[in-house]
Formats: structure tokens, sequence, C-alpha cells
């Protein structure tokens, strides 16, 4: 996935959180958002994945430190058993919304969590796979950016 596609998906997904107008008000509560990353923190793509996503919430009035808070988890491919405990730990910061990467990351959050909005992008065929009843109408707390 490019830059520009990932900066699409996630002002999309930015766009779709219901949190309200994003222009910072008096005493406006800092919203918290879960990052799932297959990738590892030094990989010049995750890296540029963040800063595009970092850069299309600021283009949206979401400021990190000001209004908006981001927890990262980094190098979640391959582990299943490094996946949940980063799910758990990161469900367990009570996130505002989620961001996954990829189906075992997906999955797990899904079995994690029905109460926290999951958003994922770059997945092949999830309807398929069972993450979502269609794309128009997904159902449940999992969403496509």
């Amino acid at each position: 996935m490019r830059r520009r596609e990932f900066i699409t998906l996630l002002g999309g997904a930015a766009a779709a959180w219901p949190i309200g107008a994003p222009a910072q008000q008096q005493g406006e509560r800092v919203r918290r958002i879960g990052i799932l990353m297959n990738l590892a923190a030094d990989d010049p793509e995750g890296q540029a994945r963040v800063a595009a996503f970092l850069q299309g919430l600021q283009e949206t009035g979401w400021v990190v430190g000001r209004n908006a808070q981001i927890d990262i988890r980094w190098g979640l491919s391959g582990d299943p058993e490094r996946i949940r405990k980063n799910v758990t730990e990161l469900a367990a910061l009570t996130p505002n919304v989620i961001f996954a990467t990829t189906f075992p990351i997906v999955a797990a959050l899904q079995q994690m969590t029905r109460a926290v909005p999951i958003v994922f992008a770059g997945l092949i065929d999830p309807v398929g796979a069972g993450l979502v009843a269609s794309l128009a109408r997904p159902g449940g707390n999992t969403n496509t950016a």
C-alpha cells in the first residue's frame, strides 16, 4: 500500500469516527486511538504509514497531545501469542477506536472486544474471511477504512 492510499484510507476512518466536531474547544476531552501494526517499529514502511496517519488526523483537526493520544503496538506479524498479548494490552487501555492492519490482528481484536470500534484497511476479502457481513453493512464493531 502506498503512502497516499494509506492517508486516504485513514482520512476516511477519521471522518467516520463518531466523535463530533474536531475543532479544538476549551476542556475538550482527549480521544485515544489504538494502532496495531504488523510491521516493526524501525521499518521505513511502518514509519511512513504512521506519519501519514498522524498527518491525516492533523488535517482533520486532531493533534496528538492536544485532543488525541495514540497508542501503537508494533511488529505483530506471524506470532499469535504476541498478537493476543498486544491486543489484550491495547484493549485494556480502552481506546475510542482501534486501527488494525492484518487478518490475524483483526480476528484477535474481534475476539477481545465487541465494544471498541475496529477499523481496518488493506485486507483481501474480509467478507469471505468472515470478518464482516458485507462491505456495505459490515455489522458489529468492525468496519473497513
